[in-house]
């Protein structure tokens, strides 16, 4: 923890239950090891058995928040999560102009596990336009990937291609997570000049709320601490996989990883 005083920032959504968006995120940077911070976007309100209801924050106090965060305390990398409409996305693009970090991660959140769409369908070309080609790395699934290139993915191949469509829209890099294909968990890792392949094992476990937000904001942590792109994949890989073998039941549906399990 001797680097705890390191800030880092997540820009998401509230999940009441605790196991995804912003509680996943600042439980993420605290087990890693930075200071995390929030900017709240929207409520949720959900449990392990899925969303019921969204309700967003205004604009201004969207703005208000990380106008506050970042003149007082200035994230060495942020990460964004939930942003469901083009009117949150651009104030954030425009926040970003404002207050710029070394490190964007965005994780592009579109639909919960449970099937409740978290990002309106207008929103997605105000992702893709404006918020996707400011990130560092961008960390989509499947389904995600799928939605933001109109391209159907099958195959490890298929991954490869996709990733570099979403490359081409202007990130650094592109974090395509493959744990919806059978078999073992491939996730590739592409940049410019980078290709990389990262295969574990799958955990045969039904409690894996919040994986997502959980492993985009282990790299932004990784990242702010000084780890190089590879090795800051390679490291949340490893974390969010311990995550998930040591996950637990709490509630009625799908539970959540266990953030902390380096501390039992």
């Amino acid at each position: 923890m001797k680097n705890y005083k390191i800030p880092t920032l997540t820009i998401a959504g509230s999940d009441s239950s605790g196991g995804a968006g912003i509680q996943a995120d600042l439980k993420t940077f605290s087990a890693i090891g930075t200071y995390g911070m929030s900017v709240i976007t929207a409520i949720t309100a959900q449990n392990t058995q899925g969303v019921s209801d969204v309700q967003e924050l205004s604009s201004k106090i969207i703005k208000e928040q990380i106008k506050a965060v970042c003149e007082d305390i200035p994230p060495k990398a942020i990460k964004v999560g939930m942003v469901s409409s083009p009117e949150i996305i651009k104030d954030i693009v425009d926040s970003l102009e404002k207050y710029p970090c070394e490190y964007l991660v965005v994780d592009p959140v579109m639909i919960s596990k449970s099937g409740y769409s978290l990002l309106r369908p207008e929103a997605k070309d105000s992702l893709i336009k404006y918020l996707i080609p400011k990130a560092y790395i961008v960390t989509p699934n499947i389904p995600e990937a799928e939605e933001i290139s109109n391209m159907k993915i099958d195959t490890v191949e298929d991954m490869k291609k996709v990733g570099k469509v979403i490359l081409d829209l202007g990130p650094k890099y592109v974090l395509m997570k493959g744990g919806h294909l059978d078999g073992d968990c491939v996730d590739v890792l592409i940049g410019e000049d980078l290709f990389e392949v990262f295969k574990c094992e799958r955990i045969n476990r039904k409690n894996t709320h919040g994986t997502g937000c959980t492993i985009s904001s282990a790299i932004t942590s990784h990242l702010a601490l000084g780890y190089d792109i590879v090795e800051s994949v390679k490291l949340s890989k490893e974390y969010i996989t311990e995550a998930i073998r040591h996950s637990f039941d709490i509630g009625k549906g799908v539970g959540p990883v266990h953030h902390f399990y380096k501390f039992d």
